[in-house]
This record gives C-alpha cells, structure tokens and sequence, in this order.
C-alpha cells in the first residue's frame, strides 16, 4: 500500500468510518454494493497525479462539512459504476 493509499485510509479511520463498510447504489433496479476501501483501491491504480487529486478532493471533502466522506464516496462509487458499466456497452 503506497503513502497516497495509507493516508486516505488514515482519513477513514480518524472519521470512524470502517473501511470494509460498503455504499449501496441502485442501478437499473440490481443493487451494487462498493466498499470505502475498494473505491479507495481503484482510483490508486491511477497515475501518480490522479491519485494526487484523489486524496486532495478527499481532504477537501473532509474540510467542507457539508458534503462530508460519505457523500464524497457516494460520488467515487458512482463514477466507477457509470465507468464499468460504459464499458460493457459498445457505443457507436
């Protein structure tokens, strides 16, 4: 696990959020469960930059109350969804 990596995770546990904990997403009525850790392992398999921006907006997140880390990766989560889906489809 790289420092980028540790330091998300560091973040969960400060929050008292427990990592393996999962986000539900409804898609098309089948129900698809994300964990926290496994969003946050996805997006590190990014460049070095994204990865960067990964952690940045999750410290913003954290900084701005309003939306907070669930909210955070409720939108990651999505993303990763909306992604595998595209590429299951061919689009022409």
């Amino acid at each position: 696990m790289d420092t980028i990596q540790q330091e998300c995770m560091q973040i969960l546990r400060d929050e008292g959020i427990n990592p393996i904990s999962s986000i539900d997403f409804d898609v098309n009525g089948k129900v698809h469960s994300l964990s926290f850790e496994y969003i946050i392992e996805t997006y590190m398999q990014a460049s070095q930059e994204s990865r960067l921006v990964f952690l940045s907006a999750l410290q913003k997140a954290l900084d701005a109350k309003e939306m907070g880390i669930e909210k955070f990766f409720e939108g990651m989560g999505q993303l990763l969804l909306m992604t595998h889906l595209s590429e299951k489809f061919d689009i022409k």
